[in-house]
């Protein structure tokens, strides 16, 4: 069994930005976050001309620093959005069990019980609901109670006093950049043109009509036109910037809502499940994040800074730090965290809610002919929010154009996955990899896997470790650059690996290894080296010393003290 696919290499992105220029699409979409990479495949898979251009890298922004969870959103229930949970539940499945089973996996949570009567009657009655909306949907049908005994067996890290007993139940797990970066090569590989690094700088129009974009090309500086007789943008928690730049509002606003993760190692907590639980203004979520650490999460917070770069506070920090140690009989410190990450969520605004009650539905809208925009949503329904969008634009595209497809069509690496599971003592034998590891990349590539594997077999030194970061291989840095569209030091760090969040050192170390590997890839010479390294070096302080700072203020001037590798190193927010 050989994978042939198209890849997202740089001289498929030189093709692409070729194609963009010279083709007239019928559908352009902007900005390849989840959704928008989730539009280009849908349109792509109805027979249409599809562009997808990014400003900076595919999941660059809040779809690659998500809760990472395909999950029905249990705190809806309250705001009683069943048809919310209901339609998130079936899209866990899809994932789950069809559409992305080597990247989606079903994980065990517990939702510990302080005060067993009460919450046992009130919790358990909501996760019983919850539990049966998603009967035969991707994860076991397992709801348990369980008593005190039998918690402290499972999570033998929680403090005695703090818990009387618990609720076991079943959500789905996902990385999500690489979830998202495969529904972008996804779309490459059944035709769409799709570029990053690619900046929307205006819109054509003629007359009131939006006949396409002009971009920039971050990487050469260069400036051309993109012809599409529709656009669709899918930017988050740009669209507002992007509305401006039409010359007008948009029919709903965007707030921003800053949620931070903390990574910790797998040794710090005994707990033989994930722990989902409530704080004042959330779910607070200990999930299980690979063989050697947990994630913890999130906040709620309003931010009005930069959108590029959302930077987490020592105020943050402490707070996930606190209401965590609530639950352990060994407090978390500041020492233990690994990783820090923040991320935006793109709520539908109201005139003066809290962003915790905020809208997680999405809305279509067209605010001027030929240009849709699709906003809100949650990770998990990304999915029928590109339904939607795609659906609006084929509207004004007339003639017959094919429904959605995308509910029978599997990302690239799932064909063949589950034969390749069976096999993996074989492949491991076959290509002196350890089973462990084969199975690690299996649940990374699916069968996409064989790729790899094939430039191990033309260069064995690949399948070592990178220096620095050894739960990653040589291969899976210079496949990045070779097949999956990263074009700068901090696309592979951080995006296609996660050695930014799961290395103490925030993977300054393997920074140089990785960019000596990739630089034959990329065309890098010894210049472009060292400026690779300096930028990444220069982020990663940069992140530190917000990390240090008292409030989001302090925090957000910290952060922007790093240029951007992608603005010729200007220390200015980003614009889509």
């Amino acid at each position: 069994m050989r994978s042939m696919t198209a890849p997202l290499s740089p001289q498929a992105r030189a093709a692409a930005l070729e194609g963009l220029r010279h083709t007239e699409l019928d559908v352009l979409i902007i900005g390849a976050g989840v959704t928008g990479a989730g539009c280009a495949l849908d349109a792509v898979t109805r027979g249409l001309r599809v562009g997808l251009v990014e400003a900076r890298d595919f999941a660059a922004g809040t779809s690659s620093r998500s809760t990472k969870l395909f999950h029905g959103g249990l705190r809806y229930l309250e705001q009683l959005g069943f048809s919310l949970v209901f339609e998130a539940l079936k899209e866990r499945a899809l994932a789950l069990d069809k559409l992305a089973p080597h990247l989606a996996k079903p994980v065990r949570f517990l939702y510990p019980l302080r005060r067993p009567a009460v919450d046992r009657g009130y919790a358990g009655l909501g996760i019983g609901v919850y539990d049966v909306m998603g009967a035969g949907r991707g994860v076991p049908h397992h709801l348990r109670h369980l008593s005190r005994t039998k918690t402290l067996e499972i999570f033998p890290s929680a403090r005695r006093d703090a818990i009387r007993g618990a609720i076991s139940f079943y959500e789905g797990q996902v990385d999500d950049a690489r979830h998202t970066l495969l529904l972008s090569r996804t779309a490459a590989h059944y035709g769409a043109l799709c570029a990053s690094s690619t900046r929307v700088v205006a819109f054509l129009r003629d007359g009131e009509r939006v006949t396409g974009v002009r971009v920039r090309d971050l990487e050469s500086g260069d400036e051309f036109d993109v012809r599409a007789r529709q656009t669709i943008n899918a930017t988050g928690v740009w669209i507002d910037e992007l509305q401006e730049m039409l010359g007008g509002r948009s029919q709903f606003r965007i707030r921003a809502s800053k949620g931070i993760h903390l990574v910790v190692p797998r040794s710090r907590i005994n707990s033989a499940a994930g722990v989902i639980t409530r704080t004042e203004k959330s779910l607070l979520f200990l999930i299980p994040w690979g063989q050697r650490h947990w994630i913890i999460g999130t906040t709620d917070t309003d931010w009005q800074l930069d959108l590029a770069h959302p930077a987490a506070s020592a105020a943050d920090i402490d707070y996930l730090l606190g209401h965590v140690n609530a639950l352990l009989a060994d407090p978390l410190t500041r020492d233990d965290v690994v990783g820090v990450y923040a991320g935006l969520r793109p709520l539908l605004s109201g005139e003066s809610d809290p962003t915790s009650k905020l809208s997680r539905e999405h809305a279509v809208a067209r605010p001027a002919p030929g240009i849709i925009t699709v906003a809100g949503g949650k990770y998990t329904t990304y999915r029928t929010m590109a339904r939607d969008a795609v659906d609006a634009a084929v509207r004004g595209l007339g003639g017959h154009v094919p429904a959605c497809c995308t509910e029978d069509v599997p990302l690239l690496g799932a064909d063949g996955y589950g034969p390749l599971w069976n096999a993996r003592a074989l492949l491991a034998a076959e290509s002196a990899l350890p089973v462990q590891q084969v199975e690690r990349l299996l649940n990374r590539y699916g069968s996409l896997l064989l790729e790899l594997l094939e430039l191990i077999k033309k260069d064995p030194a690949l399948g070592s470790p990178i220096d620095g970061a050894d739960d990653y291989l040589r291969v899976e840095a210079v496949y990045a650059a070779s097949h999956e569209g990263a074009l700068h030091l901090d696309d592979i760090l951080a995006r296609r690996t996660r050695i930014s969040i799961e290395t103490w050192d925030r993977g300054v170390e393997a920074a140089a290894h990785v960019a000596a590997l990739v630089a034959p890839v990329l065309g890098w010479g010894p210049a472009d080296i060292s400026r690779e390294i300096e930028h990444y070096r220069l982020r990663v302080a940069a992140e530190r010393e917000s990390q240090d700072q008292p409030d989001d203020l302090s925090a957000d001037s910290a952060r922007l003290g790093a240029p951007d590798v992608r603005m010729g190193g200007q220390h200015a927010p980003e614009a889509r």
